[in-house]
C-alpha cells in the first residue's frame, strides 16, 4: 500500500517524509523534482505484548510505503499543473492508494511563503483544485473518445461503453462543480468500471498541517480549525511540527522524552500520523503468534477468513479448512491459546467469517 505525500512548494513535504521514514533527504528551499520512497513500520503495541507470551524469534510489523512527490506547477493555459509533472512522478501519484496532503501552517522568514502569507485553507483548496482539473481533463478526453468510437464493437462492448459514458458524464458534472470524486456515491460495479483511471480526487486524503515550534501548544486547535471546514468524504485531518518530530527522531529515547516534556508534546505525533495513514487506507490488522514470529498482517476492513489466509500465503487460501481465532484482549487476559480454548474464547470460523482488527488467527488447511 502506497501513500503519496503531496503539497504546494514550501509546505515541508520532504521534512514530513524524513520524519515518517527516519530518512535524511536534503530539505530547504522549495524543493526540486526528485522523488523519494520509503517504507514505514506501523506502530502496534499489541505485538510487544504477544511477544511477552510467545517469546518469538522475531516480531514483524505491518508497513506503509510513502512516496514524496515534488510540488506540481500551477495550472495554466487550460492545463492542470499535475499533468506537467514528469511521467514517472505522475504515474506514482496516480498509482498511490491515498494522499497525504502537507499544508503549510508555519512562519519562517528564511523561507517565506511563495504567496506572501501563510493560509492553510487557501493552500488546501488550491491543490484540491489542481487535482480536480487533472481529473476533469482525463474524464473529458475519455468522453470524447467514447463519443467518437463508443458505438462500435459487439453489443456487449457497446453496452459497456454506454455504462462507462453514463458514469463519466456524472463524474464530469461533479468535477465541473468542483466536487472531488470521493464525494460521489458510487456502487461497487461503478467503482470497478473507473478503477483504471486512478482519479486523484477519488483517493482518500489526510490533510496534515505542518506547524512551527511556537505553535505546538496549539496543534490540536489548528487541526480542529481545518477539520471544521472540511466537507469532503474520506478525508482526515491532523497537525504536527514535522521539523521538531524529525529532530526528535535523531535523539536517543531518553533525550527525546526530555525534549518532548520541555516542549509540552504529550505523545508521538509521528505514531499518530502513521496510524491515521493506515486507517486512511481502510486497513485493519489481524495477528499471528507463535514461537517463530509474532506478526501483524494488513488486510482491507471487511475481509473474510479466506482473505486473511491468502494474505499469509495463497496455499493457505486454496486448502482452507477453518480459522481458529481469538480476540487479542481475551488472549492477553487469559495468557495463552490453551487457556483461551479452555474458557471458550477460541472460536472456529469458516471461509465467510469477517475478520476483526486484533483477531489472533491460526489458519488450518489441507496440503
Amino acid at each position: 500500500m502506497q501513500i503519496a505525500i503531496v503539497g504546494l512548494a514550501g509546505a515541508g513535504k520532504t521534512t514530513v517524509f524524513n520524519t515518517l521514514t527516519r530518512g535524511h533527504v536534503q530539505t530547504g528551499g522549495y524543493g526540486g523534482m526528485e522523488l523519494h520512497v520509503g517504507a514505514v513500520k506501523v506502530p502496534d503495541p499489541r505485538l510487544e505484548r504477544l511477544a511477552e507470551i510467545y517469546h518469538p524469534k522475531k516480531i514483524v510489523q505491518a508497513d506503509v510505503t510513502y512516496v514524496d512527490l515534488p510540488a506540481p506547477p500551477a495550472a495554466a493555459d487550460g492545463r492542470a499543473g499535475t499533468d506537467e509533472l514528469p511521467a514517472e512522478h505522475l504515474a506514482r501519484l496516480r498509482e498511490a492508494d491515498a494522499l497525504l496532503h502537507v499544508v503549510r501552517a508555519f512562519e519562517d522568514p528564511a523561507f517565506p511563503h511563495p504567496d506572501g502569507s501563510v493560509d492553510p485553507w487557501r493552500d488546501v483548496e488550491r491543490l484540491e483544485l489542481e487535482f480536480v482539473l487533472s481529473d476533469l481533463t482525463m474524464a473529458e478526453k475519455r468522453l470524447e473518445r467514447l463519443h467518437a468510437t463508443g458505438h462500435h464493437g459487439t453489443p456487449a462492448e457497446r453496452e459497456a461503453n454506454d455504462r462507462e459514458q453514463a458514469i463519466l458524464t456524472r463524474l464530469h458534472a461533479a468535477l465541473v462543480a468542483g466536487r472531488p470524486i470521493r464525494d460521489e456515491d458510487l456502487a461497487a460495479d461503478e467503482e470497478k468500471a473507473i478503477r483504471g483511471f486512478r482519479f486523484l480526487t477519488q483517493k482518500p486524503a489526510l490533510l496534515l498541517a505542518n506547524v512551527g515550534e511556537s505553535d505546538i501548544p496549539r496543534v490540536d486547535a489548528i487541526a480542529a480549525a481545518i477539520r471544521e471546514r472540511v466537507t469532503h468524504r474520506r478525508t482526515l485531518v491532523d497537525a504536527m511540527s514535522a521539523r521538531i518530530e524529525m529532530e526528535l527522531g535523531d535523539l536517543p529515547p531518553d533525550e527525546a522524552a526530555v525534549f518532548m516534556e520541555d516542549l509540552g508534546i504529550p505523545g508521538s505525533s509521528l505514531d499518530r500520523v502513521i496510524a491515521l495513514s493506515y486507517r486512511l487506507l481502510g486497513l485493519i490488522s489481524f495477528l499471528t503468534a507463535g514461537p517463530d514470529e509474532v506478526r501483524a498482517w494488513p488486510i482491507p476492513d471487511g475481509s473474510t477468513a479466506v482473505d486473511a489466509a491468502a494474505a499469509i500465503h495463497t496455499d493457505l487460501a486454496k486448502g482452507f479448512i477453518r480459522a481458529e481465532t481469538v480476540p487479542y484482549d481475551d488472549l492477553v487476559a487469559l495468557g495463552s491459546t490453551a487457556e483461551a480454548r479452555k474458557h471458550g474464547k477460541l472460536r472456529s470460523e469458516g471461509r465467510g467469517y469477517h475478520v476483526r482488527d486484533g483477531d489472533v488467527i491460526e489458519i488450518l488447511f489441507s496440503r
